[in-house]
């Protein structure tokens, strides 16, 4: 007998996102997908999801993940390359470590920064300890014309016991991007209880995936399965498709 107790529980895709703008799905560059399969493969898997456009922020670290605008480009070329790939890859960018390398890029060579499109570029931290030049780097970026966000707040250890601080990053201009896993527990509970205080408080402007590798897309199918995830976000006014809708940078 059919009964409501036996019916499959199914939640919104992340047809509402339709835009991912923070991946690390090109191939062979940082700690990312290391080859073209697994690329192709976790596009389609997210595809199926809802999501219809991606773009690429591979990490740029000087010690560790030196990329640069041709080995990024390359990547990049050849993705599209692959069948059904031109039409998700819209574009690539990169995330940027504050550190003082970045710094010294900044000062150097503003106009060389690999944006998303309208100039926003996508910074991070360590998750151990707050860079003493991250205000600075947001200031210059905009005195460059650039929109700095912030990649993941709610990572940060430094801001567990009070979420609070991040409030001072919107005052100095940044917008601020989650990372879907956080909400669904997926790096820890005080990871998850950071991201639902930003939520619930309105101040998150981004959302993306931040995939890695196959657990993490296996792990974003199950929490979509598993519970409505949009709801989390009803707060918050998500700009992805509004700044990220399709042109490459």
């Amino acid at each position: 007998m059919w009964t409501i107790f036996n019916r499959k529980r199914r939640y919104p895709d992340l047809e509402w996102m339709q835009v991912d703008m923070h991946s690390h799905l090109l191939p062979g560059l940082d700690d990312g997908c290391q080859n073209f399969q697994q690329s192709v493969e976790m596009m389609h898997r997210l595809e199926a999801l809802g999501l219809r456009k991606f773009y690429f922020t591979p990490h740029i670290i000087q010690d560790m993940y030196p990329n640069t605008t041709e080995t990024i480009h390359n990547a990049f070329d050849n993705l599209c390359r692959e069948e059904d790939m031109a039409q998700l890859a819209v574009g690539y960018a990169a995330e940027y470590m504050v550190d003082s390398a970045f710094d010294q890029q900044l000062s150097q060579n503003p106009n060389g920064l690999l944006c998303l499109p309208g100039d926003h570029v996508l910074i991070e931290m360590s998750y151990m300890e707050e860079s003493k030049l991250i205000e600075k780097v947001a200031f210059d970026l905009q005195m460059e014309g650039y929109i700095p966000i912030l990649a993941h707040p709610e990572r940060y250890l430094f801001y567990h016991r009070d979420p609070k601080k991040i409030e001072r990053f919107q005052d100095i201009g940044c917008l601020l991007q989650l990372n879907l896993l956080s909400v669904l527990g997926y790096y820890g509970r005080n990871e998850r209880r950071v991201a639902k205080y930003l939520l619930e408080n309105g101040m998150i402007n981004l959302v993306g995936t931040d995939v890695h590798h196959e657990r993490h897309v296996r792990a974003i199918e199950e929490g979509v399965q598993r519970e409505d995830v949009r709801a989390y976000f009803k707060h918050c006014a998500i700009m992805n498709e509004e700044l990220f809708s399709g042109v490459t940078p």
